[in-house]
């Protein structure tokens, strides 16, 4: 990510002051949500096309953030899963659209 000001350390207007640097070398911080090609971002981050990543993505999920890894009982976990409410539905047509869902 690469953000510059005009003037090193200062901002063009008020509504930029939510930039700062960031504690770690070259990093900058923004206190509110981040849009790249979209202006109405409704998530801390959303891009609206393609990301591409030279590096690793870490997600609380990822095996690598996790210890004590344990297997279970699989029939117990067989009861609880019966027990989900599982649905199937529709994207509505206007979200699909600002998206780019295609199959709805």
């Amino acid at each position: 990510f690469f953000f510059q000001a005009s003037n090193p350390g200062q901002f063009e207007n008020d509504s930029d002051v939510l930039w700062q640097r960031g504690h770690v070398p070259e990093t900058i911080v923004y206190h509110g949500r981040v849009g790249i090609n979209t202006d109405a971002p409704d998530e801390a981050l959303v891009v609206c096309g393609n990301a591409k990543v030279m590096g690793r993505v870490m997600h609380p999920s990822d095996s690598r953030a996790k210890q004590n890894i344990q297997e279970v009982d699989t029939n117990e976990q067989l009861r609880r899963i019966t027990q989900m409410r599982l649905v199937e539905y529709d994207y509505k047509p206007e979200f699909a659209s600002v998206m780019g869902i295609k199959n709805t």
